[in-house]
């Protein structure tokens, strides 16, 4: 299914929000690693921080579907 003209903004906010988000987890990782003297790359900071927005971004998917399906719509 190819997105509309219409939905192309909501997307675009969409993929803003999920890069902030990942970006934010990515650096907050990296400062606590500094802060408690186990200093890491940025790198695996960042896969982390990924895989925290996948498993986070799921979960919201699954509470907005289940609680779509308990009202009947």
């Amino acid at each position: 299914m190819k997105p509309t003209a219409a939905s192309l903004p909501r997307l675009w906010r969409e993929a803003a929000s999920l890069v902030a988000w990942w970006a934010m987890i990515t650096l907050t990782l990296w400062v606590l690693g500094r802060m408690l003297g186990v200093p890491t790359a940025l790198g695996p900071c960042a896969a982390s921080a990924a895989l925290m927005v996948v498993i986070g971004e799921a979960g919201d998917w699954t509470r907005r579907h289940w609680k779509s399906r308990r009202r009947g719509a």
